[in-house]
């Protein structure tokens, strides 16, 4: 019978406790969230909803083509131009997801003869760019500067490192420096995925590459979301001028995809705007998480220091994190729930987000529902 294995794999994952399920929501939904990725609670606010509405009566619905053909208007451009000036880079390329231009930078910069150094914690966009990219890979130990030096040791040839700058499962930071440090001594350049740091860290949210000192280098290219902090949805790379360049004429998730759509652009546009208005934003953010870690850490959770916005809770067991989950949806908290595949070490956890417009007693009760509930 035809894909009469996927009712085996769908007994193996129900056996081990790892059945994913869509849940959708309603447009009011009562819930307080913990579980989206909006950190400076700006996809609802007006001016960026405004922004979107008025990119889509402007443009229509759709960017009606790839970059190249017809898929590129003055308003991708301008995003671009003010990404691009935000983050401290030369240039930036906007593309339909934070997906897609992981894909670009990593196989349009790790070409056949190349080896592309990837740290283990990294999100599954880096690592199925690296599956992709027709360069040797190289799995280094997470965010160990050392295993990155001796693996680039091994290749005379063209290199780089992927990493993410913010990792997405616990929320700790990546030693942007010494990485940074370890590709210049052996000429490598260095591509780091600033999804969770976009907006969070950095002067006024310009992210991790920038609080690096990192931004606007020659052998340095950082890509993000536009999904996160700025409350739309597409990607971005940022670097030099001619590596940009290039992805234009060598990334096929550039070249044979449709641009991004204009409301998108226009709603990201808008929160930038807002957030180079409204710099405490990052600020606020970190400061949530800060509380939400101590708070957690005092009833006597095991949750992880969080570098960013990102605080996890490790959970004893998959089962037991999908159930705790369960039991803070009832109690009217939604929270993420991350467990193997997802997360590369094995364990489970709940995953909680900061956001800058949370209050204290929002903190409060969030906190309480997650003790309540605990397994």
């Amino acid at each position: 019978m035809a894909f009469g294995w996927i009712d085996e794999q769908a007994r193996a994952r129900r056996r081990a406790g790892l059945v994913r399920t869509l849940r959708p929501r309603p447009a009011d939904s009562p819930l307080l969230d913990l579980a989206s990725n909006d950190y400076l609670g700006l996809a609802r606010h007006p001016e960026v909803v405004a922004g979107a509405a008025e990119a889509a009566r402007v443009w229509g619905g759709g960017a009606t083509g790839s970059r190249l053909v017809t898929g590129t208007t003055a308003l991708h451009t301008e995003l671009e131009r003010e990404l691009a000036a935000f983050c401290g880079f030369e240039a930036a390329l906007v593309f339909s997801s934070g997906y897609a231009a992981n894909l670009a930078a990593v196989t349009a910069l790790g070409p056949h003869g190349s080896l592309i150094v990837s740290d283990a914690g990294n999100h599954a966009s880096l690592i199925d760019g690296c599956r992709l990219a027709r360069g040797g890979r190289q799995v280094v130990g997470h965010a160990d500067p050392e295993a990155v030096r001796k693996a680039l040791a091994t290749h005379p040839g063209p290199a780089i490192v992927v990493s993410d700058t913010v990792f997405s499962v616990d929320g700790d930071r990546a030693p942007l420096g010494a990485l940074a440090e370890a590709c210049r001594e052996y000429g490598a350049g260095l591509v780091v995925d600033d999804a969770h740091g976009l907006g969070v860290l950095g002067d006024g949210g310009r992210g991790a590459p920038y609080a690096a000192g990192l931004a606007g280098a020659e052998d340095v290219v950082a890509t993000a979301t536009l999904s996160k902090s700025l409350g739309s949805q597409g990607g971005v790379v940022l670097g030099p001028a001619r590596v940009i360049d290039h992805l234009v004429n060598a990334a096929r998730t550039f070249i044979f995809d449709t641009g991004l759509a204009p409301a998108a652009a226009g709603a990201a546009l808008a929160a930038l705007r807002l957030l180079r208005r409204e710099p405490g934003r990052a600020a606020r953010a970190r400061e949530v998480a800060a509380e939400l870690h101590e708070r957690l850490t005092a009833a006597g959770l095991e949750a992880v220091r969080p570098d960013a916005a990102v605080v996890s809770v490790r959970a004893p067991s998959p089962e037991e994190a999908v159930r705790w989950a369960a039991g803070c949806r009832t109690a009217g908290l939604s929270v993420g729930c991350f467990r193997p595949p997802s997360v590369p070490d094995g364990i489970s956890r709940l995953r909680l987000t900061a956001r800058a417009d949370l209050s204290g007693a929002e903190i409060e009760r969030a906190v309480r529902v997650i003790g309540d509930t605990r397994p």
